[in-house]
C-alpha cells in the first residue's frame, strides 16, 4: 500500500480534525474518503457540488 503524506498547517489541522469529528469519522477515514470521491469534470460540476454544501439559501450564516 503506497503512502500519502500531506504537511498541513496549524489552522488546516484544526479545520480538518473539526470536519471529520463532525462527519463522525477519524481524520484517517475522513481524509481516504475526500480522496476517493469523483472529481469534478467541469466548472457546472463544482457549482452543482458547491450549492448542495451551502444548505438552504433562506437561512442566515453568521460568521464568528
Amino acid at each position: 500500500m503506497a503512502i500519502l503524506t500531506v504537511r498541513l498547517s496549524e489552522e488546516e489541522e484544526r479545520l480538518l480534525a473539526r470536519r471529520s469529528q463532525s462527519a463522525g469519522m477519524k481524520k484517517a477515514t475522513f481524509v481516504r474518503k475526500l480522496i476517493r470521491e469523483e472529481p469534478f469534470v467541469t466548472g457546472a460540476d463544482v457549482l452543482v457540488d458547491a450549492a448542495q454544501r451551502m444548505g438552504d439559501p433562506r437561512l442566515r450564516i453568521s460568521r464568528k
